[in-house]
């Protein structure tokens, strides 16, 4: 048995930085409610993942599609796993660059951010595992 979840807002690190304009030709990335964006985003990684989700957006209106026009249950159900397996590749893919930069700067500052980090890494592997 798990522990019950608290409601109560946590507190994230600060290894993300403020909002600021982009340099490299990119549209400028809002920051969360946190005031935070990536650490040392990689436009290769960036565009690749882009990608990736369009051609997943593709797959579900074609789930869409399927629903609406009455297809056998099991060719609907492979089409699902499909999305599902495409989202986790670029679950992957965020989750290594998180980890070897969000992350890794976060924990070398220690403190307050390090057990922060931690923290918010444990939630990610609770959250994964599900």
């Amino acid at each position: 048995m798990t522990a019950p979840r608290s409601h109560a807002p946590r507190k994230r690190p600060a290894t993300h930085t403020p909002a600021s304009p982009a340099t490299d030709g990119r549209k400028p990335v809002a920051p969360d409610a946190d005031g935070r964006k990536a650490v040392a985003p990689d436009a290769e990684a960036r565009e690749r993942n882009l990608l990736r989700l369009r051609r997943i957006e593709g797959q579900v209106r074609g789930l869409q599609r399927m629903v609406e026009s009455d297809r056998y249950c099991a060719d609907v159900l492979t089409q699902i796993a499909s999305v599902h397996e495409a989202l986790r590749a670029v679950g992957r893919e965020l989750m290594r660059h998180h980890l070897k930069h969000c992350a890794t700067a976060a924990i070398r500052t220690g403190g307050r951010e390090g057990e922060a980090m931690y923290d918010e890494l444990m939630e990610l592997m609770y959250r994964a595992v599900r």
